[in-house]
């Protein structure tokens, strides 16, 4: 096969297909976007909780000090390439799915006890409805989930994680 600037491809009548030769270094294009959008929706999600001012409590500082972090293991992820930096991307990443969910949680209690206080009538769906839409946003930390989710759409088989067996087997 031939070779395009030490990478293999694949040549077929008029073009050229890059081939993934498992080079723990290399970052394929689509790897790149995702980690660019990770990169995009921290900042993001960083700006609009400081616009909000969304450090009222030590559990509203959780996910500004998380996107502090994400943007650290991205940098990390980029400038050592190898499995550990990688692992604690998916680490960080992981926390963010989990510190997602809470804040769903923790923003629905909170507008439900808001409800109750405005009209202590309320219950079932009525409540459920009037909690979801309510003044703080039930659903925004799910933004905090999704950007987890998309960075470990980034670790998923990433090159530096494979491993090798150069070891034989025992035979008896």
């Amino acid at each position: 096969m031939p070779r395009s600037h030490g990478r293999l491809v694949l040549t077929m009548s008029d073009r050229t297909i890059p081939i993934d030769t498992g080079d723990p270094a290399g970052d394929g294009p689509l790897r790149r976007i995702l980690l660019v959008l990770v990169l995009l929706g921290a900042i993001g999600l960083l700006v609009e909780l400081a616009l909000l001012e969304h450090f009222d409590s030590v559990s509203q500082w959780i996910p500004l000090a998380l996107l502090v972090v994400v943007v650290g293991a991205i940098v990390g992820v980029r400038a050592r390439r190898g499995p550990r930096a990688v692992r604690f991307f998916q680490a960080v990443m992981a926390l963010c799915v989990a510190a997602g969910a809470v804040g769903i949680i923790l923003h629905y209690r909170g507008n439900v006890e808001f409800e109750l206080e405005r009209d202590g009538s309320l219950g079932g769906l009525r409540l459920f409805w009037e909690a979801i839409r309510g003044a703080t946003p039930a659903l925004a930390p799910g933004a905090l989930s999704q950007l987890g989710l998309l960075g470990l759409a980034y670790t998923y088989r990433h090159p530096a994680l494979r491993t090798t067996n150069t070891t034989s087997p025992e035979t008896p």
